[in-house]
């Protein structure tokens, strides 16, 4: 093998070892987090602030409720922080967002989505940063996780009545003992590793060649590292990782990869504990993790062995990349950003190889399950294993069962429309805005790379990814509102789904196993439900598929 593959094996193996290092203890952490009575007293604090009782147990209902009414609530702020900025301190001398553009914003936060159709240095004040952006990952990473909980507590709870647990301590606890912590040390790796944190404004350094160039400090160590760890995405800067500030070396750029996968890959766990089987978690990482090795031995392929002289030359595609990551970090990069709802680039996702581009949407249209974003990368899983257990279920007669739990018409209703939610999003928008006047107003290159910058844009909306083809002109009021909706309606549909989803599940009585019943914890049930990912993505999106980055890839 050459040199640059051994890099890229090397890497690898870093990388899993580190994660499953933290895996037990951060997996068992979180499922103490959820499941003990006992609140801080700044979580006491917090609650009586806000008037709620976290001690209420509530019904998927009332969850859901609580869930959208914070959600609309931070919607509001956001959207005033970035229409008053240029009003408030910090503002580093930034005008205010139009109302396109802040709809956007807001909504792509608030979803967890972090799409961005301006550039950071350009618009973004340090305040907004702050309290605005910042704040937002934490939270929207805390409901994702909310959710997946309940969907646990689900399965977990016999005649529950409905009740899934308590929206505002699960979202407190999540950002407070979870997410807040390892952010805080993130940030000071990353300060250590070389990445600024400042209040700077905007200075005038002079370049190697001897000119300026204006160059903007500021908070992006701590930005940095929740927006990794809360698969956030976006970017302090409109180079994101790619940025020397962001992330300077490959070291950083590991690490960057490490705090992506890091809470996804250890959610399964959390799940093995509060169900009371671990080896349900195991299977489910094992899906997670094969999926997510499969796609990244291909995307490394793709980059490496690129067709051409130049490419060959430089030991892989090097257009769109940076130098000091080249193109296996690059691949590794962009597959656990796709696989996740992360969003964050280090490379071009428009300069990647056709077969790049292709792997890279294809990891999207899963559903961002392997491993998925924090929270939804394992409800979204186990939305898949439900699937599963019905038609193994219908294969051999049986009533199907997941975790003692029958899935019927209604719990197969709430799933099939879970799973025809993105596809519905993403194929109607991309549908309209290839023949709209205001939607091919923003398609910059004809034929079917232009068609792929869409449908990437879309795809990247409607599963709260934020990542884009970067020739797609985004910053209109036309795609910034339809991309807008696409990110709203992909975040809290599939959220108020799964809810219905865990009530159903919670109200039921667990039913014990029987020598008919199918294990769900061995090798042919992870391989079943890998599979029925793959299928169900294949038959919904190669059509599609095909007139875009497969003809690329084939011309």
């Amino acid at each position: 093998m050459t040199t640059t593959v051994w890099l890229a094996v090397g890497q690898l193996g870093i990388l899993v070892l580190a994660l499953a290092a933290v895996h037990h203890p951060l997996g068992a952490h979180m499922a103490r987090v959820y499941t003990t009575p006992k609140h801080l007293r700044a979580e006491r604090a917090f609650y009586r602030f806000v008037k709620v009782d976290a001690d209420a147990d509530q019904r998927w209902s009332t969850y859901l409720l609580s869930l959208l009414g914070f959600s609309v609530a931070s919607l509001l702020f956001l959207y005033a922080l970035l229409r008053l900025q240029d009003h408030l301190p910090w503002s580093i001398g930034m005008e205010s967002f139009d109302p396109a553009t802040a709809w956007n914003t807001a909504a792509s936060f608030v979803a967890n989505t972090n799409w961005q159709s301006y550039s950071g240095e350009a618009l973004a004040g340090h305040l907004a940063q702050m309290a605005g952006l910042a704040v937002q990952n934490f939270v929207s990473a805390a409901v994702g996780m909310a959710v997946a909980v309940a969907l646990v507590r689900g399965f977990a709870r016999s005649g529950a009545d409905g009740r899934v647990g308590n929206f505002w301590s699960d979202l407190v606890r999540g950002v407070v003992r979870i997410l807040l912590p390892i952010a805080v040390l993130g940030a000071v790796v990353l300060m250590a590793a070389g990445v600024i944190q400042n209040l700077h404004p905007h200075e005038a350094i002079t370049t190697l060649t001897g000119g300026t160039q204006s160059v903007l400090g500021g908070p992006v160590a701590s930005q940095e590292a929740i927006k990794l760890l809360g698969t956030n995405g976006g970017g302090f800067f409109n180079a994101n990782s790619a940025h020397p500030l962001e992330n300077p070396n490959a070291f950083t750029n590991l690490f960057q990869v490490f705090l992506i996968l890091l809470v996804p890959s250890a959610l399964p766990r959390t799940f093995g504990l509060m169900v009371g089987d671990r080896r349900q978690g195991w299977a489910i990482l094992g899906v997670m993790g094969g999926i997510w090795a499969t796609l990244t031995a291909l995307m490394t392929w793709a980059e490496l062995k690129a067709p051409g002289l130049v490419p060959q030359l430089a030991g892989g595609a090097m257009e769109g990349k940076e130098q000091r990551f080249g193109p296996a970090a690059s691949a590794l990069f962009a597959v656990a950003t796709t696989g996740t709802s992360t969003g964050a680039v280090n490379a071009s996702h428009d300069s990647l190889t056709a077969p790049g581009g292709l792997i890279a949407l294809f990891t999207m249209m899963l559903g961002e399950i392997a491993p998925g974003g924090v929270g939804s990368g394992l409800y979204g899983m186990l939305i898949v294993a439900v699937l599963a257990v019905f038609i193994a279920g219908l294969m051999v007669g049986r009533t199907p069962e997941y975790l003692g739990k029958k899935i019927g018409q209604r719990e197969m209703t709430l799933v099939a429309l879970y799973i025809l939610t993105m596809p519905a999003i993403v194929l109607v928008m991309t549908g309209i805005s290839v023949v709209v006047p205001a939607g091919l107003a923003g398609i910059q290159e004809v034929g079917p790379h232009g068609l792929s910058e869409v449908l990437y844009g879309f795809t990247s909306g409607a599963n709260n990814n934020g990542s884009a083809f970067a020739g797609l002109g985004a910053a209109t009021p036309y795609y910034n509102t339809m991309i807008g909706l696409a990110m709203l309606l992909g975040r809290f549909v599939p959220i108020a789904l799964v809810l219905a989803l865990a009530g159903r599940l919670a109200s039921q009585t667990t039913t014990p196993p029987t020598a008919g019943t199918l294990p769900t914890h061995k090798p042919l049930f992870v391989g079943l439900v890998g599979g029925v990912a793959l299928i169900v993505v294949g038959l919904t999106f190669i059509p599609v598929l095909s007139l875009g980055p497969i003809v690329e890839s084939l011309s």
